[in-house]
């Protein structure tokens, strides 16, 4: 990653770290539990890698299109405002 500068306050310092990130694809999602990023030390700001990303999204069509089955199924509640 080594991401250089932050986009939006500028600073240098920078954090690698682990995260849940939540890929979603016309309302069906993937929840990908410890994904590297880059925090921004000074404002919080995150970063993703790019083939980090990429590899996500193969995974998510994969498991869509069945070759490939996901680690493990959770239900998501939902709930319309009216």
């Amino acid at each position: 990653m080594s991401q250089t500068k932050c986009n939006f306050c500028g600073s240098d310092r920078f954090e690698i770290r682990r995260t849940e990130y939540l890929y979603t694809h016309k309302g069906n999602y993937l929840l990908v539990p410890n994904t590297p990023v880059e925090v921004c030390l000074n404002c919080g700001m995150v970063y993703y890698d790019v083939s980090v990303l990429k590899k996500i999204k193969e995974r998510f069509f994969a498991i869509h299109n069945k070759t490939e089955k996901p680690d493990r199924y959770i239900e998501m509640p939902s709930k319309a405002f009216s």
